[in-house]
């Protein structure tokens, strides 16, 4: 027996997609028959992933998207349901990370991590929130009423990590973003759910496994390896489906045990 999960007609936001988990994020949406926008401010980077897309037989478009600026994630949204229709699906997925000490950290370290990882996630979730709350209650058009929110935060968001504490304080805040927006906006058929992702190779960190203080990280990990972003596949998939409708308020970590 076999079982598939089909996002046919459905428009997926993905954030942060230019590299990375956010990339893979969008491939598998699109592989699963979703409709996916393509938002992050290295637009040329979308562009290329767009193509990727297309040309295995998906559907994707590009906007310009800076977490930061309230005023570029209005635009964003609003161009993202103009051109491919209203937003059912939204991967919140942007974030940044500095490593250093606490005592080490400047305000404007404090300030780089936060403005994006909590504050620009929050008005990301609402600004789509809203547009889905709208369609719930009738006031706004859209064959799809609820809709699913996956908020991207960490394991470090669970379990506080060496010199990366300010990533951990803004992970932790995503996570009760999560349990908060699920409890007030449930009753419109929005699931709203938290993915705790552990140690994941990719583009930014990938040079790191090859060190000394790599090779020492891997040896405190569970199974002694880390993940790769398609790793996150199912859990991302099963968040995001059509018969996920019970599943609301949820923090799913997929860390290889490292949390336990």
């Amino acid at each position: 027996m076999s079982y598939t999960i089909d996002l046919s007609g459905r428009v997926a936001l993905v954030t942060g997609a230019s590299s990375g988990l956010g990339a893979q994020f969008a491939r598998t949406l699109a592989r699963a028959g979703a409709g996916v926008v393509l938002a992050a401010r290295r637009v040329e980077r979308l562009k290329a992933l767009r193509a990727e897309i297309e040309a295995d037989g998906g559907d994707a478009h590009v906007v310009a998207l800076d977490v930061t600026d309230s005023d570029s994630i209005k635009s964003a949204v609003a161009h993202a349901e103009t051109e491919m229709g209203t937003i059912d699906i939204l991967v919140n997925n942007s974030g940044v990370s500095t490593t250093q000490k606490l005592v080490d950290v400047a305000p404007e370290d404090y300030d780089f991590v936060m403005n994006t990882n909590t504050r620009g996630a929050f008005f990301v979730a609402q600004e789509v929130g809203k547009r889905m709350i709208a369609r719930s209650r009738g006031a706004a058009p859209g064959a799809f009423v609820g809709g699913r929110i996956v908020n991207v935060a960490s394991v470090a968001g669970l379990r506080v990590l060496s010199q990366i504490g300010v990533y951990a304080m803004s992970k932790a805040a995503v996570v009760h973003m999560t349990r908060a927006m699920a409890l007030e906006w449930g009753r419109f058929g929005i699931n709203v759910n938290a993915l705790c992702p552990g140690y994941i190779d990719t583009e930014i960190n990938h040079h790191h496994w090859q060190t000394e203080a790599g090779a020492k990280l891997l040896a405190t990990l569970p199974r002694k390896r880390v993940g790769r972003p398609q790793d996150l596949d199912a859990v991302l998939m099963m968040l995001c489906a059509n018969e996920s409708h019970f599943v609301n308020g949820a923090v799913i970590t997929a860390d290889d045990g490292y949390a336990v």
